[in-house]
């Protein structure tokens, strides 16, 4: 049985999401994948389209389930996937919309690094809070 943990990140982009749940002394990990992981497309000119794949919406789902009892969630990562991951918890979960605590944009960072960042981000978006 795993421990209830306040706060969540995730770290998305097209080809993975890395999903952390923790606590002062706790962290728990999940990593998911796209059924279909999408190439880079690169746009070509005159060609119809940005050249960007959209990110598959039970890819999304799947990303929102992982973190759905958390309190307070920080959504990172490299590009637009992020974006997008907050615009379907957005449209299909407004009750965990309101737990997004902040969208920031990190390249490729470790897991340990982070988990120091959400901590130090979420600690200081917790003492904002009524």
């Amino acid at each position: 049985m795993t421990a209830h943990h306040y706060h969540a990140a995730i770290w998305i982009d097209h080809r993975e999401a890395r999903v952390f749940h923790f606590s002062p002394i706790d962290i728990e990990t999940l990593v998911l994948h796209p059924d279909n992981p999408t190439r880079h497309i690169h746009h070509k000119a005159n060609s119809i389209g940005s050249g960007h794949v959209s990110a598959d919406n039970d890819y999304l789902q799947a990303v929102a389930e992982s973190v759905a009892d958390a309190g307070a969630v920080l959504i990172t990562g490299p590009a637009n996937t992020k974006k997008e991951l907050v615009e379907h918890i957005r449209l299909h979960d407004p009750m965990l919309a309101k737990a997004i605590a902040g969208v920031e944009t990190v390249d490729h960072p470790s897991d340990a690094q982070l988990i120091a960042y959400a901590r130090k981000y979420l600690a200081a978006s917790d003492r904002m809070q009524p």
